[in-house]
């Protein structure tokens, strides 16, 4: 339930700060005041759409920030989605906010972390579902009649098992349509495997031999330059002449000399070993430079062939992935490939058995969803047409429609049906509001009164299987009088054992039925204006629905002390 909601420089309201209880809350207030635009604060941060202009005049920006206490069931389905996001905190409360600027920026968050609108969305419709009287009503979307059937015959179960099978199915369709296009085009995408497989085997390549041919190639090109170096050095080092003595036989001689001086003197032995084993380290180096040296060739034939070798890795690459790597896995990929589509027609055939019987499968859960749905159709009609003849809406009947759209292709039910992953059926509620009329689409009710009283039975029907724990009327009043507003009243009421329910009002004889009483007016402060927020007990509430019956006098106040004292017997009874 929303605990605490707090809104700052919203419109015409400055900072309010509202403490919210369960069961029914009432907003009154006269028209203007500012009670649809505390409603429209609360729906800013259960993610709707808010523009730059709700910025009060001289702000920076608005704020918003509500607090929820979670019930288990709202906690076991957002715990997943918030730990996906990082923004599970382990606590059974949680925080959204909305800050708009004036600029058009806006800014959305829980438990203090920025969000994307469209996941503040779907944690919003989870806690808080906001009816007013607009075309956007869940019960005037026809595409919503479905899902409202299923909540309440309780198809939870029975439609997770069906929709199992379903995405079973659209996985064997997907490889049955990459199955069929592959044989489509299997000769010549056949011709073309085979050419590629062949021409990867043929090359015998292996990851590291690019690295090796450009390290000899580089050899090749500068033989003759290294083969100078060499020899140039290994003559100074190992090679004397008349002329220069080299180094080793200069080094020999020092070793000499040294173990001479060391037989005299031990203590300059270390000098004579430190000269020894340079001697030996250099008469190594020789021997070494002196087989590289021998290994230089001048070879222009295998240059070329080293050449053509990288010419032809270089193709591979700029084919197939820009890396040897990416041309040895294009090969496996392809030769699975390849054997894929050589064995196509049976593998087709496969695919088409398992299709065949999972679409078995999905057409008896289809058949058994059809079935709870005829009888909750049934069920669900009886008790709304009970609901809103107590609304003074007796002549009013309804009507569930359950149809399919034929396709031979389709689940084999009634010679064939289309099928989506809830199902076979299309549902839609029709009303008739008058004998005589015939049965139209609830979306062509002409009334806002019909549509909220229809919504209050249906909202009433619901009550039960309704997983949302906050529900919002907006003028559910609207086009309905004093007695009526007392039957509306009870139903809030008793909806409010179930939910906490949050409903602005006109009507007196309603808003007696508010566990909790918010006064919602306006004031004025030289040129600007604020909306102040009052909650009423005692007395306070008696005047404000003395007011609202639109008399003055101590015969308002009676009347609003007997419509309380009503309302406190109805609520003994219950």
């Amino acid at each position: 339930m929303l605990r605490e909601l707090r809104i700052q420089n919203f419109a015409i309201i400055t900072d309010l700060m509202l403490n919210f209880k369960p069961g029914l809350v009432v907003l009154t207030g006269e028209t203007g005041a500012g009670k649809s635009i505390i409603l429209d604060a609360l729906s800013s941060i259960l993610g709707m759409r808010v523009d730059s202009s709700v910025v009060r005049q001289g702000s920076t920006h608005a704020y918003v920030e509500g607090v929820f206490d979670l019930d288990q069931e709202s906690f076991d389905v957002l715990k997943p989605l918030l730990e996906e996001e990082g923004l599970f905190e382990g606590e059974k409360q949680l925080v959204l906010s909305r800050e708009i600027r004036a600029e058009g920026r806006s800014i959305a968050r829980v438990n203090g972390r920025s969000v994307n609108m469209g996941l503040q969305s779907e944690i919003g419709t989870v806690l808080v579902d906001v009816h007013g009287q607009s075309e956007h009503l869940s019960l005037l979307k026809v595409k919503s009649h479905r899902e409202l059937l299923d909540r309440f015959a309780h198809n939870t179960a029975l439609l997770q098992e069906y929709q199992d099978f379903y995405r079973q199915w659209t996985a064997l369709e997907s490889e049955l349509k990459e199955l069929t296009r592959l044989q489509n085009s299997a000769d010549e995408r056949m011709d073309l495997l085979r050419y590629q497989t062949t021409q990867i085997e043929a090359a015998n390549i292996s990851v590291d031999e690019e690295e090796q041919l450009k390290q000899e190639r580089v050899r090749l090109a500068n033989a003759e330059t290294l083969s100078r170096y060499a020899q140039s050095a290994l003559q100074g080092l190992d090679e004397s002449t008349p002329e220069v003595s080299a180094v080793t036989d200069l080094l020999g001689s020092i070793s000499s000399e040294l173990g001479a001086l060391a037989r005299i003197d031990p203590q300059v032995q270390f000098l004579a070993d430190q000269v020894e084993t340079a001697l030996t380290s250099l008469a190594d180096a020789a021997y070494e430079l002196r087989r590289y040296s021998d290994k230089i060739e001048f070879n222009p034939a295998r240059l070329d062939q080293i050449e053509l070798r990288i010419d032809l890795l270089n193709n591979l690459k700029r084919k197939h992935g820009g890396s040897l790597a990416k041309v040895l896995e294009f090969y496996t990929s392809a030769r699975e490939e390849l054997q894929k589509v050589e064995n196509l027609e049976d593998e087709i055939a496969q695919v088409n058995k398992k299709n065949g019987s999972v679409k078995q499968n999905l057409a008896k859960k289809a058949l058994a969803l059809r079935k709870t749905r005829q009888e909750a159709a049934e069920k669900l009609v009886f008790q709304m047409e009970e609901q809103l003849s107590s609304l003074e809406m007796r002549k009013a009947r309804l009507q569930a429609v359950l149809g399919g759209s034929p396709d031979p292709k389709g689940l084999q039910i009634d010679g064939g049906l289309a099928f989506d992953a809830y199902g076979v059926d299309q549902v839609e509620f029709l009303i008739e509001t008058n004998p005589g009329e015939g049965f139209k689409p609830l979306a062509k009710i002409a009334s806002g009164g019909e549509t909220s009283r229809l919504m209050l039975a249906l909202k009433n029907v619901l009550a039960e299987a309704d997983r949302i724990p906050t529900l919002v009327f907006d003028e559910i009043d609207s086009g309905i009088g004093g007695r009526v507003g007392m039957i509306v009243g009870s139903m809030l009421w008793r909806l409010g054992r179930l939910h906490q329910v949050m409903c602005v009002t006109h009507l007196p004889q309603l808003a007696a039925y508010g566990d909790q009483h918010f006064k919602v007016s306006k004031q004025s402060h030289g040129e600007r204006t604020t909306t102040q927020l009052q909650e009423l007990q005692g007395e306070s509430r008696v005047k404000e629905l003395a007011e609202m019956l639109g008399a003055s006098g101590e015969q308002s106040i009676q009347t609003a002390r007997e419509i309380l004292a009503s309302v406190e017997k109805y609520e003994g009874t219950i």
